[in-house]
């Protein structure tokens, strides 16, 4: 890129007054009238060259517009500007327009050619070339054909069509020259040629004319003391005098005289027709209008062709969007189904690669940056991103993707969630361009020690090599992004309200479940321990033998396990319906009581490790008490067969919550069954082995889990076995209750 003017230079264009000069050209005269008086406030001091020198100059200048037949009115309805026709003035015949400004009106008055009839420039272009228009099937041919034309209405040696981009630079598109015209074809004009108060003038005047780059201004005189210390606004004269800079720029350029039209589409200048000569050169009025509408004919052309290509293209991406949300509506509606699609999903957005970011996990297809750079580049994004973001300059923003410049110049995003981290990513790889500039465009400020603004002096191709960017996103392409966004969001939620419902379906299922077991439990109770007390009576008052008495023992064992199996149940089904009585936990303390507990049978028989220093806990302190209880004793029944059981309690904090890693030297177990392991009567190990009822660990997890948590085992066969419990902190679940 071309190195920025300094603040001073940009302070110093962005103060010129260019649509207040006090001068003109010196091709015309004007004047301004009160607009409802016709009193006379200003007028080009040329006058008196005109009516020639007199005292009474202002009252004779009043007398020549105090017969003016017009109505403001006509002015407001014609955007403020209007032609009155010729005038005779001073005995020349000159054509008079309006323009309604402010409360003023100014006049303007220059020489009128001789009337062309059927020959005026106007009908010529009508009939001749707006046919040709209808038929170009591009924006190059349209503006080819508009460029022939021009230079054929002005007459002058040079006519170049350039359109503007993003950063203002102009890109000349099509070009028409005479012998001994250098050719800009292909060249591109840095945006500081046109300064951005200089582009919204060309939207309010889309007319001008500079006859003679050599021209000494002529200053206007206000002679109103209303308007005294008032700036009269020029903007719509079309003698408005203009910038030195500008003029100087001319001359460096070779360019005595050069008109402009602007091109406006959707309301936005979209480039100019600009048109240069090598020695002065006026156009009369009739030319002037026959350029204008040659702008607006190619404007509306452009913007019809462009509207056609967008169009055309809208329908083709809606098609692809189309397809690949009804291929995610078939499938289970998750994200990461996208890239079972990869064809589609990479032409939606004209990309090579594409990444579904989902938290900390990542699916790709293409070519894309590695997991942990998306994951850098999610994090920049965040605070950047509600709905879409796009750049064709990805590694000068995100400094994490300068190593990925080849295939990720480019990137287009888009944020599913506001509150998770869901993010579809395009990347497009790096286009390098070769631009060739008008002359040197880091050279745009020429210091001549006089502390004023001067232009490049030499408009000889400068070539740069652009990296670092890929070809830009049509609006096309990111209203296509943003269809799929609001698709990919009505799935989302229609699928979360599908799981609502089966939650709330299961949520109902669970509490009958409960309230069954419960039951069942409770009613079970009864007959195993009448079972156990009447065989202990068989046993007490009968002569039985051996065989007996050993069938009747069996029965007792039966039905005492019976008996803790139901007692267990009954208590885990009363987990799950008392409510919470939530409190501050000291953790250290509970650990140290249960040590003391377990070691209290074989006092030094297990090697206790004790790694704090622990947190407070919110929750309920007899449940958790459970369910610690519950983790140490399964890691001293699973440690006991070792010579030196060795049981490590360790305090755990991460970003999630607080808790305790419980680590044993036990026997371990295979993590291809860790789907079990939480289960309700679900036993890793033989009874026979390791005594126990299989709901220990479900109910861990029911604790756990009602408070918010999370439960994890990490273990290896023979290799001892780990369990982390985690609660989340009370402040993380006060704001959550405060958001409900």
């Amino acid at each position: 890129m071309s190195e920025p003017l300094s603040s001073l230079d940009l302070a110093q264009c962005a103060r010129e007054p260019i649509r207040v000069p006090g001068a003109i050209q010196p091709h015309g005269w004007m004047v301004s009238l009160d607009a409802l008086t016709r009193a006379l406030v200003a007028f080009s001091e040329n006058w008196s060259g005109l009516l020639g020198p007199s005292p009474d100059l202002n009252r004779r200048i009043e007398e020549v517009f105090a017969h003016l037949d017009f109505e403001v009115a006509d002015l407001a309805r014609n955007d403020g500007s209007s032609s009155l026709g010729h005038m005779s003035v001073g005995g020349r015949t000159l054509h008079a327009s309006a323009h309604l400004r402010d409360g003023l009106l100014h006049v303007e008055l220059e020489a009128q050619a001789d009337e062309p009839g059927a020959r005026a420039p106007i009908y010529m272009l009508t009939r001749q070339l707006l046919p040709r228009m209808q038929e170009a099937q591009t924006v190059e041919a349209l503006c080819q054909l508009a460029a022939a034309a021009m230079k054929q209405l002005t007459g002058f040696g040079r006519c170049l069509i350039y359109s503007f981009d993003a950063d203002g630079h102009g890109a000349v598109l099509s070009e028409e020259i005479d012998a001994g015209y250098d050719s800009y074809i292909g060249h591109h004009f840095p945006g500081s040629d046109i300064p951005p108060q200089a582009r919204e003038l060309y939207k309010v005047n889309r007319f001008r004319l500079i006859a003679d780059a050599n021209y000494t201004p002529v200053p206007v005189q206000v002679v109103s003391p209303e308007w005294a210390d008032k700036p009269l606004d020029m903007s719509l004269l079309q003698l408005r005098s203009v910038s030195p800079v500008h003029l100087e720029y001319m001359r460096n350029m070779g360019t005595l005289a050069s008109s402009s039209v602007s091109i406006i589409v959707r309301g936005e200048l979209w480039g100019l027709i600009s048109v240069h000569d090598h020695a002065p050169r006026q156009l009369d009025y009739a030319t002037r209008i026959a350029c204008e509408h040659l702008g607006q004919l190619l404007s509306l052309q452009i913007e019809a062709k462009e509207d056609n290509a967008r169009i055309s293209q809208e329908a083709e991406l809606r098609q692809l969007t189309l397809a690949l949300v009804a291929h995610l509506a078939d499938s289970d509606a998750t994200l990461q189904r996208l890239v079972d699609h990869p064809s589609l999903l990479l032409r939606i957005a004209r990309a090579s690669g594409a990444a579904v970011v989902l938290n900390d996990e990542c699916w790709t297809v293409g070519d894309v940056p590695d997991d942990a750079s998306l994951q850098q580049l999610v994090e920049w994004l965040a605070p950047r991103t509600t709905d879409a973001f796009h750049t064709a300059r990805l590694p000068a923003l995100c400094p994490p993707m300068v190593d990925h410049t080849r295939i990720a110049s480019g990137l287009l995003a888009l944020s599913i969630s506001q509150v998770h981290r869901q993010y579809i990513l395009w990347f497009r790889p790096e286009v390098v361009q070769e631009i060739h500039w008008a002359g040197d465009p880091r050279k745009n400020v020429d210091s001549k020690g006089d502390g004023r603004l001067h232009p490049r002096r030499s408009f000889a191709t400068w070539r740069e090599e652009l990296r670092g960017r890929s070809l830009d996103w049509t609006p096309g392409e990111l209203g296509a992004a943003l269809e799929l966004r609001q698709a990919l969001i009505g799935i989302v939620l229609r699928r979360a309200e599908e799981l609502a419902e089966v939650a709330s379906e299961l949520g109902r299922v669970n509490k009958e479940l409960e309230a069954f077991s419960y039951t069942v439990s409770h009613d079970l109770r009864a007959p195993m321990r009448h079972i156990a007390g009447y065989v202990d009576l068989v046993l007490d008052g009968e002569q039985l033998g051996d065989r007996s008495k050993r069938y009747l023992s069996h029965v007792k064992d039966a039905a005492a396990y019976a008996g803790e199996l139901v007692d267990a149940l009954l208590e885990f089904s009363r987990m799950g319906r008392s409510a919470l009585r939530r409190v501050d936990i000291n953790l250290a303390a509970l650990v140290g009581d249960l040590v003391r507990e377990f070691d209290t049978p074989q006092p030094g028989r297990i090697r206790w490790h004790v790694e704090g220093p622990f947190a407070t806990l919110w929750g309920d302190a007899l449940l958790m008490q459970v369910a610690v209880r519950n983790l140490i004793g399964n890691a001293v029944k699973y440690s006991r067969t070792r010579e030196t059981p060795e049981i490590t309690l360790r305090a755990v904090s991460t970003p999630d919550g607080d808790g305790l890693a419980v680590i044993d030297n036990g026997v371990g177990f295979d993590m291809k069954y860790m789907n079990k392991l939480f289960g309700v009567f679900q036993r890793l190990h033989q009874v026979e082995e390791f005594e126990g009822t299989g709901i220990g660990l479900a109910s861990v997890r029911r604790i756990v889990e009602r408070h918010g948590g999370t439960v994890d085992a990490k273990a290896a066969p023979d290799r001892g076995a780990t369990f982390t419990l985690l609660l989340p902190r009370r402040e993380a679940l006060l704001a959550v209750s405060t958001a409900r």
